[in-house]
């Protein structure tokens, strides 16, 4: 048994894919007889599963294209420190170690065995060389190197140099398996799901919402379900009211409903813009059973081998997604064999094997009676005087 130190620097409490792999990963770890304790900003301390410690409730800055839920300063770096003491793991695992938050602050307060794992795809940009004196205060206390994707990897390297092994994004294929349309939707009327930020604009619903006229001249009774955090209703205004009244909104959604928000769709619509190093909501869709039209970003391709197992259009092309929806709608086939392809694709990704993975990774940096322990408190006293944060700059990040 391997005792199991991972950190998340976005908050636990609000939809994302980080934080959503370290939850899955977590879970995948405790099923296969690991002890598990998790690190994460947290917005509220109700409902945390009990493997979860929260820093406290975090900050928004903008970061990476978005805006990240945050946790730094001194006393988030005496409450990672303390539950590094406490914690006695074998193996501290990192995620996002540039994300100016816990990732951080726990590098710089531990010593001993560290595995990072980058998420992020991002293009050269005034974030990344911002975060250089960083990057450089923390791959000094990293063991070994994961990325979630071939773009991940190569952002990693271009910025930091070095290498990192790459282990997917899993997905949790036996609580997908199940999942079942809701009250009103399925196979009986042809229908539409978008999952994502709604607000966010590279996860594209404008690119959505603009191709809707053209789809609708096509399908007159099509639904659409959208489902995600924030507020779109400036989006919604610039449609017609018949437009207007085919979509239902839910909002923030339940991690056990999920499933079957995805299952209520005839496709799931992905129009990501950018940012995407991997593509989760890709996998569980197919895993619920439901064909996949993407924005052919590469890390999407990659998921959907090059449209074999889900429809690609071109990215923030409205015109491209009506023709490709709508071709696709018309085509009940085709969509059965999109299916099972999706089945079949999703078992390479299943947390089950990803997970053995990450343990290899794990097992090659540990060391028989070699604790992470926390580092002298100087340490990141020192790195915080060598960086010279300050509030301003940290907001800009």
């Amino acid at each position: 048994m391997l005792r199991v130190g991972i950190v998340c620097p976005y908050a636990w409490d609000i939809p994302g894919g980080v934080s959503a792999h370290v939850h899955d990963l977590a879970n995948a770890l405790i099923r296969k007889g690991h002890y598990v304790s998790v690190i994460a900003p947290a917005e509220s301390d109700e409902g945390l599963p009990p493997f979860v410690e929260s820093t406290g409730k975090p900050r928004a800055v903008r970061y990476n294209g978005s805006v990240a839920r945050l946790s730094f300063g001194p006393l988030v770096a005496r409450r990672v420190s303390k539950w590094i003491e406490q914690g006695q793991f074998d193996v501290l695992h990192v995620h996002e170690p540039l994300a100016p938050s816990v990732s951080v602050l726990a590098c710089w307060a531990a010593k001993g065995p560290i595995v990072a794992t980058w998420h992020s795809s991002m293009d050269r940009s005034r974030v990344i060389l911002s975060l250089a004196k960083l990057a450089q205060t923390v791959m000094e206390k990293v063991s070994a190197r994961i990325a979630v994707s071939p773009a991940a990897k190569q952002t990693m390297m271009e910025h930091l140099g070095g290498d990192a092994v790459i282990i997917p994004n899993g997905v949790d294929v036996s609580s997908f398996a199940a999942a079942k349309a809701m009250p009103g939707w399925g196979i009986e009327q042809k229908s539409l799901v978008f999952f994502g930020r709604v607000d966010e604009s590279r996860k594209g619903l404008v690119v959505l919402l603009e191709a809707l006229p053209k789809i609708r001249e096509s399908f007159p009774d099509l639904k659409v379900l959208i489902a995600g955090p924030g507020d779109c209703k400036d989006l919604l205004d610039t449609l017609s009211a018949a437009d207007r009244a085919c979509i239902t909104q839910l909002g923030l959604v339940d991690e056990l409903e999920k499933p079957n928000v995805y299952a209520s769709g005839t496709l799931y619509v992905a129009p990501n813009t950018g940012g995407e190093s991997f593509g989760i909501v890709l996998l569980e869709a197919m895993a619920s059973g439901t064909p996949v039209v993407a924005s052919d970003l590469p890390a999407f391709k990659r998921v959907l081998q090059d449209g074999q197992c889900g429809k690609l259009f071109n990215n923030e092309d409205s015109e491209s997604l009506a023709q490709t929806v709508i071709e696709l709608l018309n085509n009940d086939e085709e969509q059965l064999r999109l299916r099972t392809a999706g089945k079949t694709r999703v078992v390479d990704f299943d947390w089950d094997t990803v997970a053995d993975e990450i343990i290899e990774v794990y097992k090659s940096v540990t060391v028989p009676g070699l604790v992470v322990e926390p580092d002298m408190a100087g340490q990141v006293l020192g790195r915080l005087g060598r960086l010279r944060i300050t509030p301003e700059k940290e907001s800009d990040l």
